[in-house]
């Protein structure tokens, strides 16, 4: 508790000092606008910095003031809110598709046949209103088999044939991410990848506060197969940039042209490792303080104050995606991982409509905490998560 207090005490004068600073080192614009496009890989796509994703959303006027403040790019998929966020953004972007990057995803399994993923990819586009999609993906990816069923090469092959996708992807935020990537990579089988990417995932941003966190990296291989990307010239977005997003935590040390949201978001793009940071846009006002942070090409003064404020308030709550350090600890094996992470959708998005809709996908998911006497868990999180109570907490809230 010692260096909790001591970096609260640092934190405070910190940010005191720097508040001077802060407001000029990142004017924000009366109406914010997208600042920059950034070319997506080798797929020539010209996306916004910035970009939508809806998964906590299906409002298309939600859509359209994204649109009319110059966002680009719109990320969905068949399980987002049970189809209607698909529906919201074809709504939003009719007559104006032109204007637009779409992409939308669908889970294709190891063993899944070609004709059930091309039913899977009519249903979108029958939803989105349109008759192609410019990025398909593969999605959630956490296990190499599902790139390595051949079924989704030649799925994919007949749909550009066929005009209903441009380019192909993968999306993943699991403990196999790594290896997935790498092995889509090597065999060429993504145009882009949409991978779960924060300062908490950052080994630059960790080794830094090893001292007061304890903290290992997660994923430390996750910047290579990223440059890997790069060098392959297949474009990557980020999501997950927030690292929850528990935002009214943080109001109390923010100021204007200076929120955690907009460091976050400045982190992701000032990195080199990612094209355009994916965000869940839920109001009005969200977006256009998302997009505040468009063009950021270096850091603004009391940005890593509040990321590193953010990730101690953090400490021993939030399970970083693609550890999954606890896996093995349950006899039982429930994943907890994926519990966890669907508990966090209704704690820290406070988007039960979400939450629940992945809870339910898990099968019996945390039923088996309910009755769990040995707890087996506890001690399995590197940075405390207190697993049981956690777990039960999600079988009851979602189950």
């Amino acid at each position: 508790m010692s260096d909790r207090r001591q970096f609260l005490q640092w934190g405070a004068g910190a940010a005191a000092g720097l508040a001077g600073f802060a407001a000029l080192a990142q004017p924000t614009p009366a109406t914010p606008r997208i600042q920059r496009y950034a070319k997506l890989g080798r797929t020539g796509l010209e996306v916004s910095d910035i970009s939508f994703g809806s998964a906590s959303s299906s409002d298309p006027a939600l859509v359209r003031h994204a649109l009319d403040r110059g966002v680009n790019y719109f990320d969905t998929a068949e399980s987002y809110r049970r189809g209607n966020a698909e529906e919201a953004i074809g709504e939003a972007v009719k007559g104006r598709r032109d204007q637009v990057v779409l992409s939308t995803k669908s889970k294709s399994g190891s063993s899944d046949t070609r004709a059930e993923m091309m039913k899977a990819l009519e249903g979108s586009l029958k939803r989105l209103q349109t008759d192609h999609v410019d990025i398909y993906f593969n999605h959630a990816v956490n296990d190499v088999e599902r790139m390595k069923n051949a079924e989704w090469f030649e799925f994919t092959e007949a749909a550009k044939r066929q005009g209903k996708i441009r380019f192909r992807g993968m999306s993943g935020h699991g403990s196999s991410l790594v290896p997935s990537l790498d092995y889509a990579l090597d065999q060429n089988l993504v145009d882009v990848i949409l991978v779960a990417f924060s300062f908490g995932h950052d080994p630059k941003f960790t080794d830094k506060l090893r001292h007061t966190f304890h903290w290992a990296a997660i994923q430390p291989e996750l910047p290579r197969v990223l440059a890997k990307a790069k060098q392959k010239d297949v474009g990557v977005l980020a999501m997950k940039t927030l690292m929850g997003g528990r935002l009214n935590d943080m109001r109390p040390f923010e100021r204007p042209g200076g929120t955690f949201a907009q460091a976050a978001l400045r982190w992701v793009l000032t990195s080199g490792q990612a094209n355009s940071a994916l965000i869940s846009m839920t109001s009005r006002e969200l977006i256009d303080e998302y997009i505040g942070a468009s063009g950021s090409v270096q850091l603004a003064a009391n940005d890593l104050d509040l990321l590193q404020r953010y990730a101690l308030l953090r400490t021993g709550d939030y399970c970083l995606p693609g550890c999954n350090a606890c896996q093995q600890s349950c006899p039982v094996n429930v994943d907890i991982a994926e519990v966890l992470r669907t508990r966090m959708y209704s704690v820290d998005y406070r988007d039960d409509v979400l939450a629940r809709g992945e809870y339910a996908m898990l099968g019996a998911a945390a039923s088996a905490c309910l009755t769990c006497t040995h707890q087996a868990c506890l001690g399995a999180c590197p940075v405390g998560i207190p697993i049981a109570q956690y777990t039960r907490d999600a079988a009851v809230r979602l189950g």
